[in-house]
């Protein structure tokens, strides 16, 4: 049996409005007891032309979405649930950039609420060892040559002391790495800020390659499945082989029995 919680972890949402004045988030905060999913809600209100921006944040997901036809497990009061709506000025190729931004943003986050130093799997899981804490999941709206509106689902497992059999070798939290209760609000203050940060970065340089070879180079020195990792990809009838780096457009490279080859979208798991 999970332990049931015996604790509060409510939000402040003029406290986090004040915190995060900096930020294009100030004042765009929307904040749900229960949802059904905030990405899902994100992008209906950014195709009806809700602002850059945008932040919605709930206590509970009902129907919390991962990447594939993954879902999110989001029980009350447990996690950090967040869907951030931005209109980045940059071309639908260069997307993956800020998703593998978002990841950063989270780790730096972590770090800096907890002490802790997550590892980061491509594309943008996070990990404390084998078990994964943090989901993101990126979707857009673009055409040919423009993104219209990009949403940036983050799910976070923070209060959480067990999980069912079948996820613990799976499955962590922030709460069972630690045996600390971290407060989600500070939290929320500090990945905002630093999703804030990256996504100035990449979208108002002057050009993509400074802003995309710092991620590079961050990913080198905090991941340790760019590089020298036994994988099987879940991609094309799926494959093994061993991780080579990134591609100029931050695809992962697998060299392989066949050949080195680029994983485009399926999921990758350590052997």
């Amino acid at each position: 049996m999970i332990p049931p919680r015996t604790f509060e972890d409510p939000f402040d949402i003029p406290a986090l409005d004040s915190a995060l004045k900096s930020t294009p988030f100030s004042g765009n905060l929307r904040y749900f007891p229960t949802i059904h999913s905030t990405n899902t809600l994100a992008m209906q209100e950014a195709e009806a032309g809700a602002p850059e921006g945008m932040v919605y944040f709930a206590d509970e997901q009902t129907a919390g979405r991962g990447r594939g036809a993954h879902s999110w497990q989001s029980p009350p009061g447990s996690g950090l649930y967040v869907s951030i709506l931005l209109r980045p000025r940059i071309a639908p190729a260069d997307v993956l950039w800020l998703s593998l931004a978002a990841g950063l943003a989270v780790r730096e986050a972590v770090h800096q609420t907890t002490s802790l130093k997550a590892d980061l799997r491509w594309p943008n899981d996070l990990l404390f060892g084998r078990r994964k804490f943090c989901g993101i999941l990126t979707e857009l709206n673009a055409e040919v040559t423009r993104v219209r509106h990009l949403v940036i689902g983050i799910g976070i497992n923070v209060h959480q002391e067990g999980f069912p059999e079948e996820l613990r070798p799976l499955a962590t939290s922030l709460q069972i790495e630690t045996g600390k209760h971290w407060p989600r609000q500070e939290l929320l203050v500090a990945l905002l800020k630093a999703i804030s940060r990256e996504s100035h970065a990449l979208t108002n340089s002057t050009g993509l390659g400074e802003a995309t070879q710092s991620i590079l180079n961050r990913l080198e020195t905090s991941s340790s499945w760019i590089r020298g990792k036994r994988v099987q990809v879940e991609e094309g009838g799926g494959y093994t082989g061993t991780t080579a780096g990134l591609d100029r457009r931050g695809f992962l490279l697998v060299q392989t029995a066949n050949g080195l080859q680029t994983v485009l979208s399926g999921g990758v798991r350590e052997l």
